[in-house]
């Protein structure tokens, strides 16, 4: 349903942000809004032009010598981009992500081929000044040794690379499923399992990944406008390395696996209190504001994460929770080629949002009709909610995985909380957006 909204006392897009409501954003940034921490984004490039981007994106690199981490192929690395350091525009309009200090790093993850660069990417990501790697892209296959090493070299130059779990459903995909990684499921406004997160034992953290409002790229991609919304463990990966800078830009000594610690240890219990590690919440939901201010021991090196193949972990890092957030200033003609095959992204259906001048005045039409309706959450933090695109869909598969980490400390389960999962049958697959060997992931 198209509905034509008239200004408001705030701007539409920056009202749709459900997920930024959620996390508390305003109490959020009071802690650490990422300064001092580059973020790479190893997707389909950055538009570094978007206005709730410029000036947040460092110059990035294409292994195929195109150029196409700062000319786009499709919307989504943008997307990405915007989840994490959206600065927004004039006032309170346009896209806030979770950490506006931090800065982009674009990586295109293809060859000139459009084979599978991810590793090269990885390993240029950390010689070029990275602290977090976001991978918002599954492989069809296991990955093999290249990608394992990559992930390897990153830990070693204590890099934390957070990737998507996969949204067809089923068991975690490649890069997430590789030791050493931090591997990222959906969840939707209630903090319910989306249907579609892939799960498994590799399973680490989940975060918000439904009716997500992005920065889009006009003309161009499934999106064509400049702010969509969309669903997919390819955002909730973006929130989990945005929250993975605030802290890294809080504590700067800390280890990647000393990160993961804080998120982990932070998370919100799964619904329903199911024990954790659980398959298809890992040990729960991210809370960013409490791994920054938690009083949480600084663990060991590796923490939660797990060792990859030929790695040896950083030493640990002198940080405690007490520490002050680290200083400075924090801010700072080719044609789209086909689309790789060997990747899948990590959003699903994606529908446009247009963004209209009319009078002097701008005028938003939303796909979805925006309605903002208080939800109580735990911690009895106010939650806008927008009716889900499509309506509800019942949960994924049932949990089979057996614990295979540490168990982590969490928050107390809330009372009265539906069960995680029901197990009515599976929903019809996702429109995928990105035809051409791009599939929802």
């Amino acid at each position: 349903m198209f509905a034509g909204l008239p200004t408001a006392s705030a701007d539409q897009v920056r009202d749709a942000q459900w997920a930024n409501q959620y996390f508390d954003l305003d109490k959020v940034s009071q802690v650490s809004k990422g300064d001092n921490v580059t973020v790479a984004v190893i997707d389909t490039g950055v538009d570094a032009n978007h206005p709730d981007l410029a000036g947040s994106v460092l110059k990035g690199f294409d292994p195929g010598g195109q150029g196409r981490d700062a000319k786009p192929t499709e919307e989504h690395g943008t997307g990405m981009a915007s989840l994490i350091a959206g600065h927004g525009h004039g006032g309170d309009a346009g896209m806030l992500g979770l950490a506006p200090g931090a800065k982009i790093l674009p990586i295109y993850r293809g060859t000139a081929s459009n084979g599978d660069a991810i590793p090269e990417g990885i390993k240029w990501a950390v010689d070029h000044g990275a602290k977090v790697i976001n991978i918002s892209q599954v492989s069809s296959g296991s990955g093999g040794d290249d990608l394992s090493a990559a992930v390897a070299y990153a830990v070693q130059h204590n890099v934390l690379v957070v990737a998507g779990s996969g949204n067809d459903g089923g068991k975690v995909r490649s890069p997430a499923n590789i030791p050493g990684v931090l591997a990222v499921g959906a969840v939707d406004k209630n903090e319910q399992i989306w249907p579609k997160s892939n799960y498994g034992p590799e399973l680490m953290l989940t975060a918000p990944g439904t009716d997500i409002v992005m920065a889009g790229v006009a003309g161009l991609g499934a999106c064509n406008k400049q702010y969509c919304i969309a669903d997919g463990t390819s955002i909730s990966t973006a929130y989990v390395s945005a929250a993975a800078a605030l802290v890294f830009s809080k504590y700067p000594n800390l280890t990647p696996g000393q990160v993961a610690n804080r998120l982990v240890k932070s998370a919100s219990a799964p619904a329903g209190g199911a024990k954790v590690p659980d398959a298809h919440y890992g040990y729960g939901v991210v809370q960013p504001y409490d791994a920054l201010t938690k009083n949480i021991p600084t663990g060991s090196a590796q923490g939660p994460l797990g060792s990859p193949s030929g790695a040896t972990a950083p030493p640990a890092g002198t940080a405690t929770p007490g520490d002050s957030p680290g200083s400075g200033s924090g801010t700072d003609g080719l044609g789209a080629p086909p689309a790789t095959p060997q990747l899948d992204q990590s959003s699903g259906s994606t529908t446009p949002l247009i963004i209209g001048a009319v009078g002097g005045v701008v005028v938003l039409i939303v796909v979805i009709t925006l309605i903002v309706v208080a939800n109580s959450r735990r911690r009895s933090r106010a939650q806008a909610v927008l009716p889900p695109v499509g309506g509800p869909a019942p949960y994924g598969a049932a949990p089979g995985w057996p614990p295979a980490q540490q168990v982590y400390g969490q928050q107390a389960p809330p009372a009265q909380q539906q069960p995680p999962y029901g197990y009515p049958p599976q929903q019809p697959p996702y429109n995928n957006p990105y035809q051409g060997g791009n599939q929802s992931c």
